[in-house]
């Protein structure tokens, strides 16, 4: 193969990241962790969770995804993914994503298992690797050099990911305000739904644990683009030029590690054991994991996972945001305030630290929050057919931003009560 120069590796990341276009198409990838009804307290043996998904009516056109589109990818840890396809509009990602949730839940209920909604497993149960494909290895490996976070995000933290398109060249979905909005909007995401105050069955004294491991890991590839940039683009080619090269791809019994230290530019520069190829530049592209990663669309990554059908609360509420255009224009000036473009760059910034910490009980994030979920029910009340989406929001703005609470406050409540069910139990 060819190999790639810095120059080169710039503007290729520039070019596929982030493909221009009006907005249409909607995904969403939601974890779950899985726990056995019969032995709770215990991982699940990897044979059984593939015995699990054998038995998914698997369809599609290539016959691997379920009959709605999704596919299914195991984790590190054990937790399973659903991964919608791309749908045209809010409505059918919702509809996509609820029936093949539907088939996966019944083949893992056959089996005595049971999906737990939740940004951080809340047991105290040994937290192991399942998979030992090299890439997890070496990951592994990585992340184990610089303290326990990496282990803790790889084996127990779960998301709800909402994906969206990146945006249009100019107008009201330009690709710079839609950027700008997103991160904007990071931290009341966070606070709203945070929904892991739990690690090892213990209080951890934040509302979103997840949250704060990721902001724990290494910086060059979980902190945000610099800010500074105009062009979201650019920011994005200079930020996957300055991450450490977390693994290099190898022939089969060949570890997949990278030397300590080593940038993909210092690579594209002549250090390393090889010179750098586009594979090698995609591939790197995939282990970074900012709050919001453009891989053509914008995948948003700061939402912990939902118990039952919460995941579709925060799908409505962010497609409404930026996908109609007065709410897009109203959230990202009603957003400014909590702007951080001067101080450390998110997660580690001090909003997103609030959010992390103190959910919506912080005063600054309830009244963001609360914007946010007005604005977008203005906006569901103009998109034809969304009135069950819409109540589901408004019941969820009602249930917790209005009250001060997030979703982790269910789950102390229920700790201190001595009604927590182990493990959590679902919503229907």
């Amino acid at each position: 193969m060819t190999p790639l120069t810095e120059s080169g590796a710039r503007s290729h990341v520039s070019g596929v990241c982030f493909k221009i276009g009006p907005p249409r198409l909607v995904g969403v990838e939601v974890e779950w962790f899985v726990h056995d009804d019969r032995c709770p307290g215990r991982p699940v043996p990897p044979e059984l969770l593939h015995a699990a998904l054998e038995s998914l009516p698997l369809g599609g056109a290539d016959g691997t995804s379920l009959p709605s589109g999704s596919r299914l990818t195991l984790e590190p840890g054990g937790q399973v993914e659903l991964s919608s396809p791309p749908a045209t509009g809010l409505l059918a990602c919702v509809e996509d994503t609820r029936r093949d949730l539907t088939a996966l839940r019944a083949a893992f209920a056959a089996q005595g298992l049971r999906l737990t909604g939740t940004g951080t497993d809340p047991l105290a149960r040994p937290r192991q690797m399942v998979l030992d494909h090299p890439r997890y290895l070496a990951m592994e490996r990585f992340f184990d050099s610089a303290g326990p976070w990496g282990r803790v995000m790889m084996t127990g933290t779960a998301s709800v990911q909402v994906c969206l398109d990146a945006g249009d060249a100019a107008g009201p979905h330009a690709v710079e305000r839609r950027w700008q909005l997103v991160h904007r909007l990071g931290p009341v995401l966070v606070a709203a739904f945070a929904n892991s105050p739990l690690l090892d069955g213990k209080p951890t004294g934040h509302r979103s644990t997840r949250q704060t491991v990721w902001s724990r890991m290494d910086p060059t590839r979980t902190l945000a683009p610099e800010p500074d940039h105009g062009d979201p683009r650019e920011a994005w080619a200079q930020y996957v030029l300055d991450a450490q090269v977390l693994c290099v791809q190898r022939p089969e019994g060949l570890p997949w590690t990278a030397p300590a230290g080593l940038t993909f530019r210092e690579w594209t520069r002549g250090t390393g054991e090889r010179p750098p190829t586009l594979a090698d530049l995609d591939y790197h592209c995939t282990t970074l994991f900012p709050p919001v990663r453009p891989r053509g669309h914008l995948e948003l990554r700061m939402i912990d996972a939902q118990p039952g059908d919460g995941w579709v609360v925060p799908t409505a509420l962010v497609t409404a945001l930026l996908d109609d255009p007065v709410a897009a224009a109203t959230a990202l000036a009603a957003l400014e305030p909590l702007d951080c473009a001067s101080g450390p760059r998110p997660p580690r910034s001090g909003v997103w630290r609030r959010a992390a910490t103190l959910g919506v009980a912080d005063p600054e994030l309830r009244r963001a929050a609360l914007t946010c979920f007005a604005v977008a029910d203005a906006a569901l009340a103009r998109l034809p057919g969304a009135g069950r989406l819409r109540a589901a929001v408004a019941e969820f703005a009602e249930r917790y931003p209005a009250r001060g609470r997030c979703p982790a406050d269910d789950q102390l409540d229920a700790l201190r009560s001595g009604t927590r069910r182990t493990p959590p139990e679902e919503a229907s």
